[in-house]
């Protein structure tokens, strides 16, 4: 358990192309959108809020501050971000408070979800609930429970991705955050097809936690994308034989993974190979299928934001924002 606490923790500091892009390619399509937070602009005011496990106290946020400034943006660093009570950044209430005064903050436009570990589902049960109005939120890990709610909430501008790293993938962030397009991601083609519809990005564990609960978005119609760290091959079987026997992987449009990574002892010789056990338990859904997408724990940890609608091109490996 610990080392995955940290391991999770370590990990957080396009245009349309042809719909038919071969003779023969099969599409599923979903119609469906909600509208997104209006661009950030020069002025903008970003908050940061950790919402779970507490993070070492001296963590410098000066690079991350000068990279919102470098855009005209303002980031504000509360105080509550270096808390500590237990393994968390603050009690539930804390955090729940942090969240609250930032999203009712009417001159914020930008949450951005700092630390990691464990916490956010906490925070829901807690009695967080999300404001009417949609701003951009910018997270991965344990905060895609954040993120799934917000969509579930019917709130669009949820953005899995990091706002730290290599400037790469902090410049893909900001360029979404500015309504700007960015260039699609490319993985490894393993079933052909299109599929078109809303994107789910997350945390495979995260999300699973969250099945039964109203948290979790309803994903029909939808392009599911896949990440997760320090869970062995045959953790990973358990929890997708959980959604398909939960019928969730059942109407999807496309199914995407990102990276997934573990300790190597954790498979024995003989054993399947995660990416095996991917192939198997989600090639099978009739919708394209693409692996070992640019994303998750890890560099590169390229964003994508959920809800956006997206195409998923399963010979070409490609996927791609629309709009």
């Amino acid at each position: 358990m610990f080392g995955r606490r940290r391991l999770l923790i370590s990990g957080m500091t396009a245009i349309t192309a042809s719909l038919l892009s071969r003779p023969g390619a099969s599409i599923t399509r979903f119609q469906g959108h909600r509208k997104a937070p209006p661009p950030l602009r020069r002025g903008s005011k970003l908050r940061a809020v950790n919402p779970g496990t507490w993070m070492d106290p001296e963590t410098d946020f000066s690079a991350l501050q000068q990279r919102c400034e470098a855009r005209g943006w303002q980031l504000e660093i509360p105080e509550a971000v270096r808390q500590q009570w237990r393994y968390f950044s603050g009690t539930d209430a804390d955090r729940v408070r942090e969240l609250e005064a930032a999203w009712n903050d009417p001159s914020i436009e930008g949450v951005l979800y700092v630390g990691g570990g464990w916490g956010g589902a906490r925070v829901l049960e807690a009695g967080f609930r999300f404001p009417q109005r949609a701003i951009w939120t910018v997270g991965f890990s344990d905060s895609s429970s954040l993120l799934l709610a917000q969509w579930a909430a019917g709130l669009a501008g949820a953005i899995h991705g990091s706002s730290g790293g290599p400037d790469e993938r902090w410049q893909r962030t900001a360029a979404l955050l500015g309504g700007e397009p960015v260039p699609a991601l490319i993985g490894s083609p393993v079933r052909s097809g299109v599929g078109i519809g809303p994107l789910i990005v997350t945390n495979l564990t995260v999300a699973t936690h969250l099945i039964g609960t109203p948290w979790l978005p309803k994903l029909t119609g939808a392009i599911l994308v896949l990440e997760d760290v320090g869970e062995a091959p045959y953790r990973v079987d358990r929890m997708l034989t959980h959604w398909r026997s939960a019928g969730l992987l059942r109407d999807l449009a496309g199914v995407a993974c990102g990276r997934f990574s573990w300790k190597k002892d954790d498979i024995l010789p003989g054993d399947f190979t995660m990416d095996e056990i991917l192939e198997q338990r989600l090639g099978d859904l009739g919708i394209p299928l693409v692996m070992n997408l640019p994303l998750g724990h890890g560099r590169p940890n390229m964003a994508l934001p959920i809800g956006q609608e997206a195409r998923l091109d399963g010979g070409r490996g490609e996927l791609n924002l629309l709009n």
